[in-house]
């Protein structure tokens, strides 16, 4: 079983799990399964992976005849992962944290299983940089999984995710798949990235301020939030939301992409 073979191994080399990295891993054959399934890797995909740890899902990623530069924080997981892969060609083994790791500058795809604090700021750094990825399969808290679909509310995540990819939910992974076991349950987000942005290049930068002064002052309705970030009126504010075909009162959780796309063809900045 995994669980043995990861506690052998990290028995062996005098390691553990730090929670200070959040690191929780994953032990489950069917969760590798389904991760890799829906990678749809293709021999010479270069393929991105954060936070290897232990190696589980690098091997297999290795096995599909990937190109496979994993991003690893933790000095003594990259020790362990260099004596795992010794003379692995298609390996690049990069001691790095991931939110300053530049992206590469051909194709490639994001496939990994992150520690839960980093998961808005990894996808903002591949989804906003200038060569994004074609794919990202992350596995996620549930919850935030499900905020960035669009299945359980709104959040800027899920907006500033959105306007750059389509977010599926593959698969429930429960919380006893992981040794140690976190507090709640993960889920496999996979992020169809599209070719370009829903938004053009000179006016994203707009987007997304837009955004966030719409989810700045979660308990405001969204023409306060707008109008205290624009430093407008709110009667005009309010004006705008009835031009596009909102409800003056609504709130920014309560929107959705199209909606924010229409905003920002009303609003002067």
């Amino acid at each position: 079983m995994l669980i043995d073979e990861l506690k052998s191994l990290l028995n062996a080399n005098g390691f553990w799990a730090k929670k200070s990295l959040g690191q929780n891993f994953l032990v489950d054959e069917g969760a590798f399964d389904q991760i890799i399934a829906a990678a749809e890797l293709q021999p010479g995909d270069h393929v991105v992976e954060v936070g290897p740890g232990t190696g589980f899902l690098t091997e297999r990623l290795l096995g599909s005849a990937a190109q496979v530069t994993a991003v690893e924080y933790d000095g003594d997981m990259v020790t362990m992962l260099k004596a795992k892969f010794p003379g692995a060609k298609n390996l690049t083994l990069v001691h790095k944290d991931a939110l300053r790791f530049p992206v590469p500058s051909g194709a490639y795809k994001v496939v990994a299983n992150i520690p839960y604090y980093i998961t808005s700021p990894l996808l903002k750094h591949f989804l906003q940089s200038e060569n994004r990825p074609s794919l990202m399969v992350l596995l996620v808290q549930k919850e935030v999984a499900e905020k960035i679909g669009g299945l359980d509310g709104k959040s800027m995540v899920t907006i500033e995710t959105q306007v750059f990819g389509r977010p599926e939910i593959m698969g429930v992974v429960p919380r006893t798949s992981f040794h140690p076991a976190p507090k709640v349950d993960s889920a496999i987000l996979r992020i169809e990235v599209y070719p370009e942005p829903l938004v053009s290049a000179e006016k994203l930068k707009a987007f997304l301020r837009l955004v966030g002064f719409g989810f700045s002052q979660k308990r405001k309705k969204l023409s306060n939030a707008l109008a205290s970030g624009f430093h407008q009126e709110v009667d005009a504010m309010r004006g705008i939301l009835e031009k596009v075909g909102l409800d003056s009162n609504i709130r920014a959780e309560e929107l959705e992409i199209g909606d924010w796309l229409k905003l920002l063809t009303e609003i002067n900045f």
